[in-house]
């Protein structure tokens, strides 16, 4: 075969070498990270991602599909330095080199995820992120510490989020730097002092989301065992919620964002006045049923009591001595007259021998007494115009003016009745001096 056939057996096509190139490229590459910055970012409505990155002497074109561009954590733009990971390939079509990206962090990311990794595996092997350890939240917290920036986004959020749903709870801030190489510290500190104040029922630490590098602060070791000390519960709401920090592993209770730690912390107030409404509805059906319950107990003992009364139970025996009473009359008026005729019959010789000798005695006994008695009764006396003059009150016998007191009450016996009079005056005419 001459060097002709020869050339002729190798010529390709434009598409049978870009295939062949694009084949070569990726059996022999495999995946590789490449470190620059982002250039003629480009963002289609097929929502794939296409920038070039570039150094200072070359750059390369790279695509990131739609089905990667979920959770990166950040919104590339150009001028960022970025990591991308990914497989050297070819575009067949228009023969660009370029990278298939699977995956893109920021400069920096890969390190920082490596080191919360390790640390993460570190505090889990010691315990700190148990559940059995983790404190319960109170259901009615009146005294909230939030440590975080004074004037982040993440104070407003909770704020508003409390006074919607729980006003009558005070908050303390205590204000710290929650990204930079002082905040992990200041953080840890103002736990410690929360702690002390003894003041709140429990904290919340928050901040606003960002970058795997901005929530740095709440990923160091000193945050961490600041929070597994803490005697209060703590609630770590820190960044957006694909965001997760060491502080949340740690912590009691992890909220997606701070205004999610608010609403989970408080009661809405709304459900809980339906809540205590209902409930007060069912008191009152309660009280109203055991009124109902013990007014008829309370009839019913009223009544036992009515027929144990003194009163009900004289009322009941006279009732039985009447009905005693009356069979007895009854009985006595058929039975006495048959018993009298009986007694008649059998005492007649014996009652008329004995009225015959003691009745002309007794009549002769009578006149001799009414003889003696006219003879000593005043009365003979008071018809010839005398009278007897008594104390009207005490009854005493009046013989002489000296035992009459003016204004005195004197009843006068006459004949045929009596007199009540009041005396008025006294006159003594001397009959004791002259019998003297």
């Amino acid at each position: 075969m001459d060097s002709d056939d020869q050339h002729r057996n190798n010529i390709y096509t434009p598409s049978e070498l870009n295939h062949e190139a694009r084949l070569h490229l990726e059996a022999g590459f495999g995946q590789v990270w490449i470190e620059g910055e982002i250039s003629n970012i480009s963002r289609p409505a097929s929502g794939h991602l296409y920038f070039s990155l570039k150094d200072a002497k070359a750059q390369i074109s790279c695509a990131l599909f739609r089905s990667h561009t979920f959770g990166i954590g950040f919104k590339p733009e150009n001028g960022m330095l970025v990591r991308a990971r990914g497989r050297i390939s070819l575009f067949e079509a228009r023969g660009n080199f370029q990278l298939i990206a699977d995956s893109l962090v920021r400069a920096g990311e890969g390190l920082l995820r490596a080191k919360f990794e390790l640390l993460k595996n570190s505090l889990e092997a010691e315990g700190l992120f148990k559940e059995e350890i983790k404190k319960e939240l109170p259901v009615y917290p009146r005294r909230i510490a939030v440590i975080t920036s004074p004037s982040g986004a993440a104070l407003r959020d909770i704020l508003n989020v409390l006074e919607r749903r729980w006003p009558m709870a005070q908050v303390r801030v205590y204000g710290v730097p929650v990204q930079g190489d002082e905040a992990a510290a200041k953080i840890a500190r103002a736990l410690e002092v929360a702690n002390q104040h003894e003041w709140a029922q429990l904290v919340i630490v928050a901040r606003g989301g960002g970058s795997l590098e901005d929530l740095w602060a709440f990923n160091e070791e000193i945050v961490a065992r600041a929070i597994f000390a803490s005697a209060l519960p703590v609630v770590s709401a820190v960044g957006h919620e694909i965001d997760f920090s060491i502080s949340d592993f740690v912590a009691d209770l992890r909220a997606p964002t701070p205004s999610a730690a608010a609403e989970l912390v408080s009661p809405d107030q709304q459900t809980l006045k339906r809540t205590l409404s209902t409930y007060g509805d069912r008191l009152l059906q309660r009280a109203q049923y055991l009124l109902q319950q013990l007014s008829q107990r309370l009839d019913h003992l009223t009544h036992r009591l009515q027929q144990q009364h003194p009163g009900q139970r004289l009322a009941q025996h006279r009732k039985m001595l009447h009905q005693t009473r009356q069979r007895l009359l009854l009985a006595a008026a058929r039975i006495v007259p048959a018993y009298r005729g009986q007694l008649l019959t059998l005492h007649s010789h014996r009652l008329l021998p004995a009225g015959q000798r003691i009745v002309p005695e007794r009549r002769r006994l009578l006149q001799d007494l009414a003889r003696t008695l006219s003879a000593v009764s005043p009365l003979p006396t008071l018809a010839r115009g005398y009278a007897i003059v008594t104390d009207a009150q005490t009854g005493t016998a009046i013989s002489s003016v000296g035992d009459v007191q003016p204004e005195q009450m004197l009843t006068t016996q006459l004949r045929d009745g009596q007199i009540v009079s009041v005396s008025k005056e006294t006159n003594d005419i001397g009959l004791d001096s002259q019998k003297d």
